[in-house]
């Protein structure tokens, strides 16, 4: 079996953050959240990453990361293109959105040639993510074998705003659904959801939540672009303009029909990321009190 190959989905621009989030530096050495991710997955063993990306921000981008990291590991570029659509299909007019995660991960149905792991450019995971990841997939490359990383909720919140989460139903240490919640606040050491009604329900902070870290069977990018035409034709009679495909639907989808397990590899760590502006502040502090501690070094490429 060929190693485990890391995806990094670094296509999406930071709407609520504004401006290229990914590439935000959250030290001062000039690290970006990436740089964090690679080193943790460098040291958990991976060897191969593809970075997903839009062509319009491929020089920028490998000036941020690309160009840095190219010496650690064998680096492939994905272009994540709205014109990349199955036979019989076209962009409607006015749509300028990403096709979404989904659509991301399909965009590397060409490329991906063994398991792979795949994560949010913007998200740190920390060291303990990446080796639950990384065990996971050295583990098999049956079709349909799949993992997540999951987080307790209350370690994934933020105090500036709202977030989405992907809410996990578990049993038996497998993933049995995943439900979104796309607009969740603190409360205490707990929390609560918007529901479609408006009303706000409570839900515990040890719930066990998708943070968009999944390891796949080699053959996913390929099932994700033939599974693609049916939630395109559906979600372009409901919402052309900004239906997005969805990672997390079409694994739902494969726990019903039988085609999949996931298991699901609950991680204790807090995750960071930046949201929004006022996060940035908090993240660099959990760095630099993470590098105080020697967790991290100062400077991660040397």
């Amino acid at each position: 079996m060929k190693k485990p190959v890391l995806v990094i989905m670094a296509a999406g621009m930071g709407s609520r953050f504004g401006g290229l989030k990914q590439i935000a530096p959250v030290d001062d050495s000039g690290h970006i959240i990436m740089d964090y991710s690679l080193y943790d997955a460098k040291r958990a063993g991976f060897g191969k990453v593809v970075f997903v990306i839009k062509k319009e921000l491929e020089d920028d981008f490998k000036a941020a990361i690309g160009n840095r990291v190219s010496s650690h590991f064998d680096v492939s570029y994905v272009f994540q293109d709205i014109n990349d659509l199955p036979e019989g299909f076209s962009v409607p007019e006015g749509r300028v959105k990403p096709w979404g995660t989904g659509h991301a991960v399909a965009s590397c149905r060409n490329v991906i040639d063994a398991p792979f792991a795949v994560i949010n450019a913007d998200d740190f995971y920390g060291r303990s993510a990446f080796d639950m990841i990384y065990r996971f997939l050295s583990g098999g490359d049956e079709s349909g074998r799949y993992g997540m990383v999951g987080f307790r909720l209350r370690n994934t919140l933020t105090e500036n705003g709202s977030v989405a989460r992907g809410q996990c139903s578990v049993q038996d240490g497998l993933l049995t659904a995943v439900t979104e919640r796309t607009e969740i606040y603190p409360k205490g050491d707990d929390a609560e959801y918007r529901a479609e009604d408006g009303s706000m329900v409570e839900i515990s902070g040890d719930t066990v939540v998708s943070m968009n870290f999944w390891g796949f069977s080699s053959d996913m990018a390929r099932t994700l672009w033939e599974r693609f035409p049916a939630y395109l034709e559906a979600g372009l009679r409901k919402d052309p303009v900004r239906f997005e495909y969805y990672l997390p639907s079409v694994v739902n989808d494969q726990i019903s029909d039988g085609t999949c397990t996931v298991t699901v590899l609950t991680c204790e760590d807090s995750w960071h990321g930046v949201t929004y502006t006022d996060d940035l502040p908090d993240l660099k502090k959990a760095i630099s009190l993470m590098r105080e501690e020697g967790t991290y070094p100062v400077s991660l490429w040397d």
